[in-house]
């Protein structure tokens, strides 16, 4: 059984993206670019033009997967906050930013109102320590 998340071990790393495909697409611009190098035809060019347009693809696609991932976090901690928070707080949930909303994603309900009031109180901003403040963890394994 795999441990509990928390805090040291909540990033995703996904082993065939980030062991298998980035390493190939990494090792295929640098033979494309070598080769190239020895033998300049428009056919080399044209490989380090693809060698590049993959690479530049994988990471355009992995980042546009994170980006719907962020969206989608975004809505799920609006739908939470104004379910959870008080009326008081309520109407401060436009002023969370992106990585706030991210940040505060794995704190339980019941320590959620509080940590967002302080979040919110003394503009946390930074990631990591929002994160920090998170005594229940509450796992998140559905990530991209």
């Amino acid at each position: 059984m795999a441990e509990p998340q928390n805090f040291k071990n909540h990033t995703k790393l996904v082993p065939g993206f980030h062991y298998f495909v980035l390493p190939v697409l990494v090792i295929n611009f640098v033979w494309a670019v070598r080769h190239a190098w020895r033998v300049l035809t428009p056919d080399t060019e044209m490989q380090v033009l693809l060698a590049a347009a993959l690479f530049v693809g994988f990471g355009l696609t992995r980042g546009f997967a994170l980006k719907v991932q962020d969206r989608v976090i975004r809505l799920e901690m609006q739908l939470r906050l104004e379910r959870l928070l008080s009326a008081e707080m309520r109407v401060r949930i436009p002023e969370f930013t992106l990585g706030q909303l991210v940040s505060l994603r794995f704190a339980s309900d019941a320590e959620l109102p509080a940590l967002a009031r302080k979040v919110l109180d003394e503009k946390l901003e930074n990631r990591s320590a929002i994160k920090k403040l998170v005594t229940n963890w509450q796992a998140d394994n559905l990530r991209a």
